[in-house]
C-alpha cells in the first residue's frame, strides 16, 4: 500500500477519493476495494506534500539574433516575397500584405518568441524593424 501511495501522491490531492472513483481503469488495474481507496485517501491527506518550483533562464539574445529570427519568420510566410523583404520594408505598402496577413505575421512572431503582443501594440508594428525594436524592448536587450 505504501508504494501505491507513493505513485499517487504527486497525482492526487485531497480530492483523490473522488478522482479514483471517476477513473474505473485505475480501480480495475489495481483492483482496489472501497476500503483501500479510503485508506489511500487518508494516507494522501495526512502526508505533507512539498512542492518544488524550479526556475530557468532563457539563453541571452542579441539584436542580430532577433533580426535574423524576425526575418526568417517573415521569409517563411508564404505571402511574403523574400526578394522584397528587408528590415525597412512596410508590410502593406511594400510587401502587399492585407490586415489579416498582418495579424498572421504578428501571431507567427508571438509563436517564435514565446510571448503575446497586445492588439494595441500590434497595430503599431508595420515594419520588421518595428518588430525587432518591440522584441528588444520586451526582452530588455540594448546596444
Amino acid at each position: 500500500m505504501a508504494s501505491l501511495g507513493k505513485v499517487f501522491r504527486n497525482a492526487f490531492t485531497n480530492n483523490s477519493l473522488r478522482v479514483l472513483r471517476r477513473c474505473p481503469m485505475i480501480l480495475e488495474k489495481r483492483q482496489l476495494s472501497q476500503t483501500s481507496i479510503y485508506n489511500l485517501n487518508l494516507q494522501l491527506t495526512k502526508t505533507p506534500m512539498t512542492f518544488v518550483r524550479t526556475y530557468s533562464v532563457k539563453p541571452p539574445m542579441t539584436i542580430d539574433q532577433i533580426k535574423k529570427r524576425v526575418l526568417l519568420v517573415l521569409q517563411l510566410y508564404d505571402k511574403v516575397n523574400p526578394d522584397k523583404l528587408s528590415l525597412e520594408s512596410h508590410f502593406i505598402n511594400d510587401l502587399g500584405l492585407d490586415s489579416l496577413d498582418h495579424v498572421e505575421v504578428i501571431m507567427a512572431i508571438e509563436d517564435e518568441f514565446g510571448f503575446e503582443i497586445p492588439d494595441e501594440d500590434a497595430e503599431k508594428l508595420h515594419r520588421p524593424k518595428d518588430i525587432v525594436q518591440y522584441v528588444c524592448d520586451r526582452e530588455d536587450i540594448y546596444d
